[in-house]
């Protein structure tokens, strides 16, 4: 992915031509409502932003093997130290964590007494590359992306990287193949649209959902530079973190602003008071934005 840049090419031009630039191109103040704050850092690679209705984020420090728990109150502590490489982490509609996991190879819940259970590890008998991203259906059903990033060279066992759906007990589905590298993964807050960042093709595509988890109509959203990982708020709007920063986009696929940040962001989730505030984990800090609408539960 290419490195950050805190400023576009056009506001530079704009200050060239001997206009004062007073806000980040695309400010909004429809989204935003606040400057960006660093919360914590000296991570490795933050992912997976996860917000508990008790009042604290949980995410991701792959190449710590760590699940990291930050709360205003008490900082920065360790949650788990085995993670099994996770990376996308959510809860189900019963609290219990799901977590995508790059080591593991496998999407695991853990049990309300802190067992961990094993949701999907195969496809039709053939280990998955790395999980990615998940998003969790009101049902029960959990949709993930399934890109080779984490194999560490290691070939596929399956030959494609592609999109699943799963439910506890079932086997899981296959949704799509056709992704270079599927990354992350959302769903629209009536549960009717699936959105799908690919990386590596820099644009970002939309579904519409079945009943049963399949998916029809699939078409290119947007363009996104670099897109991984994303979040939506109640207003349907979709959070998209990418080379440039936190893309902002309305269902409809308009951009409607860029949040920018100190380092270059690779997921976000909604969370804290009244659910309007967006965290974003960006490769050794986390950091946070107060926003208008509130994020999706």
């Amino acid at each position: 992915m290419r490195l950050f840049q805190k400023q576009s090419a056009l506001s530079i031009i704009i200050v060239l031509l001997g206009f004062e630039c007073a806000a980040p191109l695309f400010a909004s103040e429809s989204t935003v409502a606040s400057e960006v704050e660093k919360i914590a850092d000296g991570f490795l690679f933050t992912e997976g932003p996860v917000w508990h209705k008790d009042g604290y984020l949980l995410f991701s420090d792959i190449p710590a093997h760590k699940i990291v728990k930050w709360s205003a109150q008490r900082g920065v502590e360790t949650y788990r130290e085995e993670s099994g490489d996770s990376n996308g982490l959510a809860f189900d509609h019963q609290g219990r964590l799901i977590a995508c996991e790059h080591g593991g190879r496998r999407i695991s819940r853990t049990e309300t007494d802190g067992s961990i259970t094993c949701i999907a590890d195969q496809y039709k008998g053939k280990r998955f590359n790395s999980p990615n991203d998940c998003a969790v259906r009101s049902d029960g059903m959990i949709f993930f992306t399934d890109p080779d990033y984490g194999l560490g060279g290691q070939k596929s066992e399956i030959g494609f990287n592609g999109v699943y759906c799963v439910k506890s007990g079932q086997p899981p589905v296959l949704l799509a193949k056709d992704f270079n590298k599927p990354n992350g993964v959302a769903l629209s807050p009536d549960e009717k649209i699936l959105y799908v960042a690919d990386t590596a093709e820099s644009h970002l595509r939309a579904f519409d959902v079945q009943a049963d988890g399949t998916l029809k109509n699939g078409r290119i959203l947007t363009p996104v530079p670099n897109p991984d990982g994303m979040a939506v708020d109640v207003q349907g709007n979709l959070y998209v973190t990418a080379s440039t920063g936190v893309e902002v986009f309305d269902s409809a696929g308009k951009r409607l602003t860029i949040i920018e940040a100190p380092e270059q962001p690779a997921n976000c989730g909604f969370g804290g008071e009244e659910n309007k505030t967006l965290f974003i984990t960006a490769r050794k800090g986390l950091y946070k934005v107060r926003t208008h609408n509130a994020g999706l539960s």
